[in-house]
């Protein structure tokens, strides 16, 4: 059983005095952690030492069950205080107090440099700041979803107040009334480069208050009682989310580093760590400590994250030899049978984030099938990419749709946090690649292979045709994980198989990493990436009346491509690869990789066709002529190689 919230109306004088001697105790292994350690930030962590007490101490957090999904959530946004937050944990019994200590920083703990949630009582992997605000929108807004009663809480720096993701979090934050979340910022007023006043000055209480947060300000941030209350009052404010700016004093308890900003990126030597232990009368055990850590041997830690809710998909509905459409109108239908299926349910687990393309995303009808699953954020995507990882391991099924320059080249860095958070997001983007056309060259998206890609946990899809993206979409709002659906803007044909039927239709089994063979042939093999297999289809048709046969394959999973497939492939003598895409780092690059990984190399010779530069306004079929990425020219390029 969980226990309640700041229950009690205040503090008695024992659990203040308690409080007080923890917290003493706190700075101690803050201080002993980043000595052993020689490297770490103890000011900040000293000047929140209250603030991370006393949430999880008083809110609803327990250490005996840390993964409890009905837990409160608390999120270290300056995750760069990662020692204050393992003090914290580990003299509240969420994990060993020498373990903590001794093994910061070192390889193969889980203590690692900035907040890591294989740690009990950590939420979300921190420490890129301005992105925890985010995260915890994401958890806060779950609660709303799933009618559960746990509130989110995140502390951060004043410094970090400065990132303008910051912004669009507090804005989504009250648009949505999200009265289950707290923010704390620790006002010490000193980040790395000295004062908050001169390296960038702002009113962070009137930009709260702005942006419609209710605002408390604690004048003592170290006095345990009037931060208890301003938390208290906060978890019961109604409408709003709260915001409390409690005054701290940055390395707090040690004179010589209170209040210089010196102390907030470097530990103290040994024997400044020995005088501090000193003042703070605590044991000065560093030897003992240091002997841990020289024998220190790593052990498994928990992943939390990536599994998703399994919600109904309806039914599926496919076109016809013949058709032509573009791919992100199927993604669109599929997406509202979807909503279609789970109207009905009490509280359907899924969410469907927008950055103001809706239209051009298609998800509008899905938008009114379920209005109170659709979550329209605006221009707002940094905050956006950071909110769906949370949501995302939350217990929602969560998918953000957006062009392909915004939800992955403007997104990066929240994709890698994602990614190491073990996040489940389904991120659909449309408009990759020249396809987009005449919006030019800054909206053409022509690096998202390589950028995801990146990536170790994201798996990639380009579905080859509408019927292939009514399946790729199915298979992602099933699979555990982060998935990335791609495709571009301009209607395409139906792909048909050599008898003339639907090749991607109802029977079609979408199968992950797999290459289909559209047609067969023996003098060369046409890899074609996504949409541009209807380009590869039209070279085979031209090579095919001269008298040359060559096999076409689909190729939707670029980061890995199939050992079988590629060796197929490769017999044939003549791989061309054809890509809407960097051709240095999409799927020429992976085949090339591959063949060489795989013994191949020696067997065959690789063509690689995509975009070499950045591409100008102009229609699809214009651009992909100029880059020698259409039918006639892909026909040339193989004639002419054999």
């Amino acid at each position: 059983m969980l226990p309640p919230r700041f229950k009690g109306k205040k503090l008695a004088e024992e659990e203040i005095t308690a409080l007080k001697e923890t917290a003493r105790l706190v700075r101690g292994d803050i201080l002993k952690m980043t000595t052993l350690a020689a490297c770490g930030h103890p000011g900040g962590s000293m000047s929140s030492c209250e603030a991370m007490l006393l949430l999880w101490k008083y809110a609803s957090v327990d250490p005996g069950a840390p993964r409890d999904e009905n837990r409160d959530r608390i999120v270290v946004s300056h995750g760069h205080t990662a020692p204050g937050a393992y003090a914290v944990l580990a003299r509240l019994g969420f994990c060993n107090v020498d373990e903590a200590v001794a093994t910061f920083r070192l390889l193969g703990s889980p203590f690692e440099g900035h907040v890591e949630q294989t740690v009990p009582g950590a939420e979300w992997n921190t420490g890129n700041l301005g992105q925890g605000l985010s995260a915890a929108c994401g958890f806060a807004l779950s609660a709303v979803i799933l009618g559960r009663d746990y509130h989110t809480y995140c502390i951060m720096g004043d410094g970090e107040q400065q990132k303008g993701q910051i912004a669009e979090a507090r804005r989504f934050a009250a648009k949505y009334g999200l009265d289950n979340l707290t923010a704390l910022v620790d006002y010490n007023e000193l980040q790395i480069s000295g004062s908050i006043h001169t390296v960038m000055p702002q009113d962070i209480r009137k930009e709260y208050a702005a942006d419609g947060w209710k605002v408390v300000e604690v004048e003592d941030g170290h006095d345990p009682q009037a931060m208890y209350g301003a938390l208290r009052k906060a978890t019961r404010t109604g409408k709003k989310p709260t915001c409390i700016i409690f005054h701290s004093t940055m390395s707090k308890g040690v004179s010589f580093m209170e209040n210089d900003h010196q102390w907030h990126g470097k530990a103290l030597p040994v024997d400044k760590c020995r005088q501090a232990l000193e003042e703070l009368g605590l044991e000065d055990d560093i030897d003992r400590l240091a002997e841990i850590r020289k024998n220190y041997r790593p052990h498994a830690v928990e992943h939390p994250g990536g599994s998703v809710p399994k919600i109904e998909l309806g039914t599926a509905a496919y076109y016809g030899p013949g058709d032509k459409t573009d791919c992100r109108g199927a993604f669109g239908k599929t997406l509202a049978a979807v909503g279609e299926a789970n109207r009905q349910a009490e509280r359907p687990p899924i969410a469907v984030l927008d950055c103001d393309l809706a239209s051009s995303e298609r998800t509008t009808e899905f938008a009114k099938i379920l209005p109170g699953n659709f979550f329209q954020a605006g221009i707002q995507e940094h905050h956006t990419a950071a909110m769906g990882g949370a949501l995302s391991v939350s217990g929602v099924l969560t998918l953000w749709a957006d062009f392909g320059v915004f939800g992955v080249d403007e997104t990066y860095n929240q994709h890698r946090l994602n990614d190491m958070n073990h996040s489940a997001l389904k991120l659909v983007t449309t408009h990759v690649g020249l396809d987009v056309g005449e919006d030019g060259k800054t909206h053409q998206c022509i690096d998202y292979v390589g950028v995801m890609g990146n990536f170790f946990g994201y798996r990639q899809v380009l579905p080859c045709d509408p019927n292939h993206t009514v399946h790729a979409l199915r298979w992602g709002l099933s699979a555990d994980g982060p998935v990335h659906i791609a495709m571009g803007r301009r209607k395409v044909p139906v792909v048909i198989d050599a008898e003339g039927k639907a090749f991607y239709g109802e029977g079609y089994r979408f199968e992950y990493g797999r290459m289909d063979v559209v047609r067969k042939g023996s003098r060369a093999a046409v890899l074609a990436l996504g949409t541009t297999l209807g380009e590869a289809i039209e070279a085979h048709g031209i090579l095919k009346a001269k008298g040359i046969d060559v096999t076409v394959m689909g190729v939707s999973c670029p980061k890995c491509p199939s050992r079988e497939d590629l060796t197929a492939a490769a017999e044939t003598g003549l791989i061309v690869t054809v890509e809407d895409h960097n051709v240095n780092t999409g799927l020429g690059a992976r085949v090339a990789s591959a063949l060489m990984e795989h013994g191949l190399g020696g067997k065959t010779r690789l063509i690689r066709l995509g975009v070499d530069r950045y591409g100008g306004s102009g229609t699809p079929e214009a651009l992909y002529r100029a880059f020698h990425i259409d039918g006639a020219s892909i026909a040339a390029t193989v004639e002419g190689a054999l």
